[in-house]
C-alpha cells in the first residue's frame, strides 16, 4: 500500500517542493487548503485520507486528528514551535513529532535587530511622516544602538544569533533563560525582573508553553524602563497584546516591534492606531533561502521515517 502524506496547510504559493520529494519517494501527497482549517476540518481530512504522515505549518493537529489514522507514524512541523500539535497524544500512540529547529536562525535574528534599528533610527515613523507630507528633522529623538542595554528573554539558537549581532553594535547584553546552565561570554544572565528593569530594549525569544503564555503581561511591562522598546519575534501568546496597547497609550512603552500577536491574524484596531506599533505579519522566519530549506528538510524527515529510518530532529520519545 502506498503511503499517504497529508500536508495540512502552507504559507507559500504552492506545494511543489513537498510534492516533488514525496512523489519521488514513491509516496502520495494530499494537500489541504493553503490557509489552515480549524481542528475539525483537519480531523475530517485525516479520517478521509488515513495518512501515514502529517506535514503541518499552522493548522492545529489535535489528539482527534492523530487518532484518526491507524497508519500514522510521524507529524512533522514545517517550523520550530510545536504549540499547534498535540505532542502528548502522538507520543502515547508511538508517533514521532519532528520540527526543523534551525532553518531560520539568521532571518529571525535579523528581524529582531531590524526592529531595534527601526526604533533607534526612527525609520518607520519618519517614513510615515515624510509620506504624509511632513519634513521635520527637528522632531528627531533618536538613539545610538550601541549605547543601549538589550535584554533577551530566552537564550536558544536564535537569541544567541541576535546577541552576536547586537554585540557587534556594542550593546550591553542581558538574558533570562531558566535552562541556561553555563555562562556566555559578553552576555549577563539575570532574573527576569532585573532584565526588564535594566533594559532599553526587551526581545522575546522564548518558546510558547503553558509556563510562558502571557509571560509579558501588565505587571511585567510595568517593570520595564519607561519609554523602552518591546520586540516579539517568537510566539504571539507570550505577550499580552492588550497590555502592550495600554503601555503604548501611557508611554510606558515608546514602541513595540511585533511580528506575532496572540490574536493573529486579527489585529486589534486600537493597536493599529498606536504610533509606536511596528507590525509585521508573522514573517520573521521567511526568506527565499529559509523557506526552501524548511520545506525540503521537513518533507525529507517524513520520507525518512516512513522508510523505517530514525528522524534527525525528533521532538518526543514515542511509546513503543
Amino acid at each position: 500500500m502506498i503511503d499517504t502524506v497529508f500536508l495540512t496547510d502552507y504559507a507559500w504559493p504552492d506545494d511543489s517542493v513537498e510534492r516533488e520529494i514525496v512523489e519521488s519517494a514513491g509516496m502520495r501527497l494530499v494537500s489541504g487548503p493553503a490557509a489552515p482549517l480549524p481542528a475539525s476540518g483537519i480531523e475530517a481530512l485525516a479520517r478521509e485520507h488515513l495518512p501515514s504522515a502529517i506535514l503541518t505549518c499552522w493548522a492545529p493537529v489535535s489528539a482527534e486528528t492523530i487518532a484518526a489514522s491507524a497508519r500514522l507514524k510521524i507529524v512533522a512541523r514545517l517550523g520550530v514551535g510545536l504549540d499547534n500539535i498535540a505532542v502528548d497524544a502522538a507520543t502515547a500512540r508511538g508517533i514521532f513529532v519532528t520540527n526543523v529547529p534551525d532553518y531560520c536562525v539568521d532571518e529571525v535574528s535579523d528581524h529582531a535587530v531590524g526592529f531595534a534599528l527601526a526604533w533607534t533610527r526612527g525609520l518607520m515613523i519618519f517614513d510615515r511622516e515624510v509620506h504624509a507630507g511632513r519634513w521635520s528633522p527637528a522632531d528627531a529623538r533618536l538613539r545610538r544602538l550601541g549605547a543601549l542595554t538589550c535584554g533577551l528573554v530566552g537564550f536558544g539558537r536564535i537569541a544567541r544569533a541576535t546577541a552576536h549581532k547586537l554585540g557587534a553594535f556594542g550593546c550591553r547584553l542581558l538574558t533570562h533563560d531558566p535552562f541556561l546552565r553555563e555562562p556566555v561570554p559578553g552576555v549577563q544572565a539575570v532574573a527576569l525582573d532585573e532584565l526588564l528593569a535594566n533594559s532599553d530594549i526587551v526581545i522575546v525569544h522564548a518558546p510558547l508553553t503553558d509556563g510562558t503564555r502571557h509571560l509579558i503581561n501588565r505587571e511585567r511591562i510595568a517593570k520595564m524602563r519607561r519609554g523602552s522598546l518591546l520586540i516579539n519575534v517568537s510566539r504571539g501568546g507570550i505577550v499580552d497584546t492588550d497590555a502592550v496597547i495600554e503601555a503604548l497609550q501611557s508611554g510606558q512603552l515608546s514602541a513595540a516591534g511585533l511580528d506575532v500577536l496572540d490574536s493573529e491574524p486579527r489585529v486589534p484596531d486600537e493597536l493599529l492606531r498606536q504610533r509606536g506599533a511596528m507590525l509585521t505579519p508573522h514573517v520573521a522566519f521567511s526568506s527565499d533561502a529559509s523557506l526552501l530549506e524548511l520545506r525540503r528538510r521537513a518533507t525529507e524527515e517524513v520520507v525518512r521515517v516512513l522508510r523505517g529510518e530514525a528522524p534527525r530532529n525528533p521532538c518526543n520519545s514515542p511509546a513503543a
